[in-house]
């Protein structure tokens, strides 16, 4: 069988960055998945479940709402190895098209002190298991680390 796409990228070179992770047609249009990688694979731990599914709950709110993003907000959810989270936008995007509004919902993780949206028995199969602070930090380490003055090697997947 064929490796998919996702398991061709060199893991032990990764760093947390914003990369495309790659582009799909579907009928007329393109959709651009991203790789928003947190934490350096295989190098540093990864993320537990809890602030992982609070980076989820409020980073979708977040793009769902946002006025430019939220009608092409196609999917933002964690990868299973849980040391980031794709995205799927509707459209042709670069990873530095996108960094701005990565900045704009990790400062809302990073600032977010309320009841996470969608945390409760109706409205999620597992709403016990949040960690808004450990979002919230995570959230900050990735501005400051990552996001900000972002480079050239943090956008696009090295060979």
């Amino acid at each position: 069988m064929q490796k998919i796409t996702s398991f061709t990228i060199d893991h032990i070179k990764l760093q947390p960055g914003v990369y495309v992770s790659r582009k799909d047609p579907v009928g007329d249009s393109l959709i651009t998945t991203f790789d928003i990688r947190m934490t350096s694979p295989n190098e540093e731990p990864v993320m537990n479940t809890a602030e992982v599914h609070t980076i989820e709950h409020l980073g979708a709110t977040f793009l769902r709402n946002h006025p430019d993003f939220g009608s092409k907000t196609i999917y933002f959810g964690p990868m299973g190895c849980r040391t980031g989270f794709y995205l799927l936008l509707a459209g042709n995007y670069t990873s530095r098209d996108i960094v701005p509004l990565m900045t704009e919902m990790f400062t809302f993780i990073r600032d977010y002190h309320d009841e996470v949206p969608g945390a409760s028995p109706k409205d999620c199969g597992n709403y016990l298991d949040m960690n808004l602070s450990m979002a919230n930090y995570l959230a900050n380490r990735f501005l400051t680390e990552v996001l900000t003055d972002i480079k050239e090697d943090r956008l696009v997947y090295s060979e």
